[in-house]
């Protein structure tokens, strides 16, 4: 007896999806600290703002504590 092909497309592996989310993220992030870099060129107060205040250090801890907390509220695999 002859069988009929699934036709249902596949569905990319979870990791997959994870590492494009992540790549999204990477991209939007550089995205926003190139705009911030070009409008504090123009803007002393931006500028000022910026050299003064370690933002990096608070970005990537805010970061590193949202990623901690979607993983700690994703349901167990498997």
């Amino acid at each position: 007896m002859p069988t009929v092909a699934d036709t249902t497309p596949e569905r990319p592996a979870r990791w997959q999806d994870e590492v494009r989310a992540v790549l999204t993220v990477a991209v939007l992030v550089v995205a926003v600290v190139l705009v911030v870099a070009a409008i504090a060129i123009f803007i002393p107060g931006i500028h000022d703002l910026f050299s003064r205040l370690p933002i990096a250090i608070v970005v990537l801890i805010a970061g590193t504590a949202w990623v901690l907390w979607q993983i700690t509220r994703r349901p167990a695999s498997g």
